[in-house]
């Protein structure tokens, strides 16, 4: 159990790079974001009246919204061009076709200057309207040009209050128009309703939805977001899984998103070397209002359906993400066979992840939970019962060493302490 714990947090955050051959034609690179390009990023703030609301952590959203930024501001990677946009923030009257106009550039995309962009967010205050769609279309066209990522990052309390074009169908637009820009939202303590609105916009574009109830929750959510685009792991990949080992779907080593839904599960193969060591990990996301207790399973099976390994790991309700891990070494072939026939061949291994959330009847259960899952393949250890030594393998000789060292240290202090005591009483 300790192994498989300190593997899900290991292996969630430690992926490897997708590496990509031959030569794509030049309508299609130009689409594909170029990973040495400066990333994107424009973050847009939702500035309405209701942001005054006190009700995250004893402040109103919109003070946890601006110590949330100063904090991003201070950790935004130094070759992110970001830039930041407001919707709601000038326009306090009633006039309907004024408010849904009320979406400005607070601070353009560009290299950042952490000084003048944390001024301009301290002048914020609740004001107008919710224009959601229209702040969208318009940090679209902010963050055009450039062959890095594109990334928008929306931060609203409220479903939009202008349409007529719901802001889901302006991602969809959005999303038409193949220059591979993905929308995240975060919904500050969202209804149904705006759960529903941001998930759609998300899902529209590849990107996330998180409902935030805390600060500290929101400045470390907009961070993941912000440095995603220049970490060395790729973006997850959508994949589908099978509802059975043998319906299954190959996947190689990488970085996968899916989607499940309430008491589901889902499979995917795995091709081993011998020689390889298969490492496993899965995040269950509860972008909804669910029941407090529940559960994810990761397993890996043989074709013949025989267990290798499992983590199953339970939440309850204080954390919207839910991880587990494994890993499964596969020995080398035997070198004394003496067999002619070449290598051995792969052994294909069954990867199950199955969840246990469940919601009130109002929840709706589509589309699915979201599901990433990162699938990685290195050397195994010389040995297969390395992985059981709590995950140390060869540095058993080390803590060995050092428990030494302890030993003996502890043995000479205690001489020497107990030689001053006798010739501090003999003199």
């Amino acid at each position: 159990m300790i192994t498989r714990k300190r593997l899900a947090a290991w292996l969630g955050t430690a992926l490897l790079t997708v590496a990509t051959c031959g030569a794509l034609p030049a309508s299609a690179s130009a689409d594909a974001p170029d990973p040495q390009a400066a990333p994107k990023v424009e973050l847009v703030l939702d500035v309405s009246g209701s942001m005054s609301t006190k009700d995250i952590d004893g402040q109103s959203r919109m003070s946890a919204a601006k110590q949330a930024f100063d904090e991003v501001l201070d950790s935004t990677p130094a070759d992110t061009q970001l830039g930041i946009r407001t919707l709601g923030a000038n326009y306090p009257g009633n006039d309907r076709q004024v408010g849904c106009r009320d979406t400005a550039q607070l601070y353009p995309v560009g290299p950042l200057d952490r000084d003048q962009a944390k001024a301009a967010v301290a002048t914020l205050n609740p004001t107008g309207w919710t224009p959601i769609g229209p702040a969208l279309l318009a940090a679209a066209k902010d963050l055009k040009g450039g062959t890095g990522s594109h990334r928008i990052v929306l931060i609203t309390d409220g479903e939009d209050t202008c349409g007529p074009t719901n802001p889901c169908e302006i991602a969809r637009q959005i999303a038409a128009q193949g220059v591979g820009m993905t929308i995240d939202t975060l919904g500050l303590i969202p209804d149904a309703t705006t759960r529903d609105q941001l998930s759609c916009i998300a899902e529209a574009t590849g990107g996330t939805y998180t409902t935030v109830q805390h600060r500290q929750q929101l400045t470390n959510r907009v961070q993941q977001l912000v440095q995603r685009d220049t970490d060395t792991t790729v973006n997850p990949v959508p994949v589908q899984g099978g509802p059975d080992c043998a319906d299954a779907p190959t996947v190689r080593p990488g970085l996968y998103s899916d989607r499940e839904t309430f008491s589901e599960n889902r499979w995917y193969k795995v091709d081993v070397d011998p020689g390889q060591e298969l490492r496993a990990a899965v995040s269950v996301s509860d972008d909804r209002a669910v029941d407090p207790d529940y559960g994810v399973l990761l397993r890996a099976v043989t074709t013949h359906g025989r267990e290798i390994v499992r983590d199953a790991e339970a939440g309850s309700g204080r954390t919207d993400m839910i991880s587990a891990g494994v890993r499964y070494p596969k020995p080398k072939a035997g070198s004394g066979s003496g067999s002619d026939d070449g290598p051995a061949p792969a052994e294909t291994v069954c990867v199950e992840v199955g969840n246990s959330f469940a919601a009130p009847p109002s929840v709706k259960t589509t589309p699915g939970l979201p599901v990433e899952l990162s699938i990685g393949l290195v050397a195994s250890p010389h040995q297969a019962s390395d992985v059981a030594s709590f995950g140390l393998g060869d540095g058993w000789w080390l803590l060995g060493l050092l428990t030494l060292t302890g030993f003996v240290a502890g043995v000479l202090w205690g001489w020497l302490s107990r030689w001053r005591v006798a010739i501090w009483r003999t003199n």
